[in-house]
């Protein structure tokens, strides 16, 4: 899952530097990032988000406890229903699209509400994809299948990167090719892929409206709190987007990239990690094994939190040259370079709580509670937007990424708090063990990568974009051997991961002796 998420985070990436050498920070950018703003609300407002957590422990409870054939009933069911309402809202949607996307972007101008419709238009059919997508994805990862859902996303970024480097030149503007190619990729690698994969696994499905079944009671109560709330999580994006809208042409598009970057490390470490560790937590709690539920997460966070943090101390100390080096080409101007990179080092002092929150999220929904942390997201909600309020005055469009990394802080650690009241004794002790010695790591990390940054290895200006790339690798490289060392120094268990996957390396790279192979 970490390997299909980081390849996805990859393309993400190449996804945004074909888009900012193509069309640069601007109106047309800002249009087609605003497009996404009424189907994320419908997204939202049919609790997308929670679907397939609500559904995973729902479906796991009943497949390993010997009901398979209930199990599959109630995907069919939920299926059906679901099919039916996200159709429903998506003709909606579609027909009311020019009233609600200018309620949704009104701080942008009359001459660019045209276009933001249309791509609106063309993308919200793909919110079906993702709807029904995400419920296959659901069983696939109840029955320990990871590869095919991690493929979704990276189909979903080629269609776009295809839409942008090919279909943008049978389109005017450009980016309305974008918008098609989005469409495809949702379609082909959250529908059919999935759908091809479950058939050949023998999978069931008959459509049902039997809503009455216990089963599909519990999943629709599970998901009702996420309708009702306004969790951060869920709607960080479309308020970002609004607040961004009241700014001049480009403020759009360098929170994009900025956004882009500060999401990469959230999806490596944060959700693969948090896909990887629920069905395991959702069968623990079917059976009632809580201490082996209590120690998974523990360590899960742990893991999170060993990863993350030097991280955040990259993106914060090497800003400019990630930023240059990925973007810097074409239209993205340096001026546009210091804005983004000042946007991500706001965005990395809270990357590594923003990496806890899908974790802490799966620890909720796995032990089917979802009203607490949609009521926890919903508080954050108003801090968030409350900050952005008191913060702009002084600090312009900037005070979006400081209220976002103070919101993520605020809100891992009180709910790290309240999924310990519902399932017994975390390892505080230990995680807040492993947040101080990886703090310490980090600090050393970022000197040692400043220190090298300072040299004329770290000047990367009039360098090629692969060589860059490949510069900035080579520059973390010692600082992150220092972290592993000195982490390793101060006893830390995580470093184990790092050894057992340096030792499975080194056992498939060298040679095999004789005794190995059973030779005399």
């Amino acid at each position: 899952m970490l390997v299909s998420l980081l390849l996805s985070r990859i393309l993400g990436l190449v996804r945004e530097m074909v888009i900012s050498g193509m069309f640069g920070p601007g109106a047309d950018v800002d249009a087609f990032t605003l497009a996404f703003s009424l189907p994320d609300v419908l997204f939202f407002a049919i609790a997308g988000g929670a679907l397939s957590s609500a559904f995973i422990p729902v479906f796991s409870e009943y497949l390993h406890t010997e009901r398979e054939r209930e199990a599959w009933h109630i995907f069919s069911v939920v299926t059906t229903v679901m099919s039916t309402v996200v159709v429903l809202f998506i003709v909606i949607a579609w027909i009311f699209a020019e009233p609600m996307t200018r309620l949704l972007a009104q701080g942008k101008g009359e001459e660019l509400m045209p276009l933001i419709v249309h791509m609106t238009r063309i993308l919200l059919p793909a919110q079906f994809a993702f709807f029904i997508g995400g419920l296959m994805f659901g069983t696939l990862y109840s029955r320990q299948v990871f590869a095919v859902p991690g493929l979704g996303p990276n189909v979903y970024n080629l269609g776009i990167i295809f839409g942008a480097a090919v279909l943008g030149h049978f389109f005017y503007p450009g980016v309305v090719g974008m918008a098609w190619g989005a469409l495809a990729g949702a379609t082909v690698g959250n529908l059919l892929i999935p759908w091809v994969v479950m058939r050949k696994l023998g999978s069931r499905f008959t459509p049902s409206f039997d809503v009455r079944h216990p089963g599909v009671k519990k999943v629709f109560i599970l998901m009702a709190p996420v309708v009702l709330g306004l969790s951060l999580p869920g709607v960080y994006d479309l308020i970002t987007r609004y607040f961004g809208s009241y700014y001049h042409d480009g403020v759009n598009s360098w929170l994009r990239f900025a956004n882009q970057l500060m999401q990469a490390p959230l999806g490596v470490f944060g959700q693969s990690l948090a896909i990887a560790i629920f069905p395991a937590l959702a069968q623990f709690y079917a059976q009632q094994k809580m201490d082996m539920y209590r120690m998974q997460l523990s360590s899960t966070l742990r893991t999170v939190l060993y990863l993350t943090l030097p991280v955040c101390a990259l993106f914060f100390v090497g800003a400019e040259p990630i930023v240059a080096a990925l973007f810097q080409h074409g239209e993205f101007t340096r001026t546009d370079t210091l804005a983004v990179a000042q946007l991500l080092r706001i965005f990395a002092l809270g990357i590594w709580a923003w990496c806890m929150h899908p974790v802490l999220m799966r620890g909720f929904f796995a032990v089917q509670s979802s009203v607490v942390p949609i009521v926890l997201g919903t508080v954050t909600t108003v801090v968030f937007v409350l900050l952005v309020l008191a913060l702009q005055g002084s600090m312009g469009y900037q005070a979006l990424p400081a209220a976002s990394s103070i919101s993520a802080v605020f809100l891992a650690t009180i709910m790290m708090l309240a999924v310990q009241r519902k399932v017994g004794k975390l390892d505080l002790k230990g995680i807040g063990a492993t947040f101080a010695k990886s703090l310490l790591g980090s600090l050393l990390f970022a000197g040692a990568t400043f220190g090298i940054l300072s040299t004329p290895l770290g000047n990367l200006e009039g360098r090629g974009k692969l060589v860059s790339v490949l510069l900035l690798f080579l520059i973390s490289v010692p600082g992150a051997w220092l972290y592993y060392f000195v982490t390793k120094w101060m006893g830390m268990p995580e470093t184990k991961y790092v050894a057992r996957a340096m030792d499975r390396i080194n056992r498939r790279t060298r040679p095999i002796s004789q005794a190995e192979a059973g030779g005399d």
